[in-house]
């Protein structure tokens, strides 16, 4: 399934789904980003994704980097919110969604690296390396958050 992100457009369709969703920032002993290449829109994105009915949304975060990644992990804190009504999200089932997504930090505990049918690959980057992947702005935002050791968590 494709997806077409729009930020701040006039032109993007309207929503149909508000949908809470989960991200996380997993790092090496080295301190590179654990990124994967998306499947339905060929960027790079942090592991994340929405939250099921028997989630809590770390659990979603958890679940998530698992399913994308192959690793187990354990939250260690949160970078920050994301609701930007501006930023839609439409996939070609015709879902159109509002994301609300919350980004953990999270501590690699077990698992190996597997890439998952949501991804066509995983890597761990480097800082200096980030911004010449193609990156929605949303991950970077994320990404930028988490480099610049803020003291409180973003909310936005």
């Amino acid at each position: 399934m494709a997806r077409t992100e729009y930020d701040d457009d006039p032109n993007a369709p309207k929503p149909n789904s508000l949908v809470v969703a989960a991200s996380a920032v997993v790092t090496d002993d080295e301190g590179r980003i654990l990124l994967q290449r998306r499947t339905d829109n060929d960027l790079w994105a942090l592991p994340g994704g929405g939250m099921d009915m028997a989630d809590s949304l770390p659990g979603a975060a958890v679940r998530e980097v698992k399913e994308e990644t192959g690793l187990d992990v354990e939250i260690t804190g949160l970078v920050g919110t994301y609701t930007d009504p501006r930023h839609i999200i439409a996939y070609s089932n015709g879902e159109v969604r509002r994301q609300f997504n919350v980004c953990f930090t999270v501590r690699i505990v077990g698992g190996s690296l597997a890439i998952s049918e949501e991804s066509s690959e995983l890597r761990f980057v480097a800082r200096s390396e980030i911004d010449a992947l193609p990156m929605h702005h949303t991950q970077r935002l994320r990404i930028r958050h988490f480099l610049d050791h803020h003291p409180t968590p973003y909310l936005g």
